[in-house]
């Protein structure tokens, strides 16, 4: 494998994460952790295995109609680092959702820092640590209450 064939691969896994949230495949999302953790900003895990992973955003995120959350999520500013068996990743994340009786707006935004970990198969997420920077209307996406930022 090349250096370059190593970012692209690492660089799917980080924006089939938005990709799957948006269409409400939380199992899609779990199978992204099944070997990793999903964090709270202090590092703890929240969820581990793609069974509780999944757990986790069918308990956390609502599901409309569709099946989806009515949500986009934007990946940006994406700053890579690998070596031979590991990567680390940050980049910032955006929010975006409309709903009946809600126009397009932004929702949320912070940062992501992602560890990755190299298998025979190719790389996989070992964790995702969040940081929430700005929370706007999430009163209809999430079915809990974030903590202040």
């Amino acid at each position: 494998m090349t250096a370059a064939h190593d970012r692209v691969e690492v660089e799917a896994l980080v924006f089939e994460y938005a990709r799957r949230i948006d269409d409400g495949d939380f199992a899609g999302v779990g199978a992204l952790f099944a070997e990793g953790s999903v964090c709270a900003p202090d590092g703890t895990p929240l969820a581990t295995g793609a069974e509780a992973v999944e757990a986790l955003y069918t308990a956390t995120t609502r599901r409309f109609e569709d099946g989806t959350p009515r949500s986009h999520h934007v990946t940006s500013n994406l700053a890579l680092t690998i070596d031979l068996s590991t990567a680390t990743a940050q980049s910032y994340f955006s929010v975006f959702q409309a709903t009946d009786g809600l126009d397009l707006q932004p929702i949320v935004a912070g940062r992501y820092e992602d560890t990755f970990a190299r298998t025979a198969g190719g790389w996989r997420f070992d964790r995702r640590v969040m940081h929430l920077r700005l929370v706007g209307d999430v009163s209809r996406h999430l079915l809990i209450d974030l903590p202040p930022t």
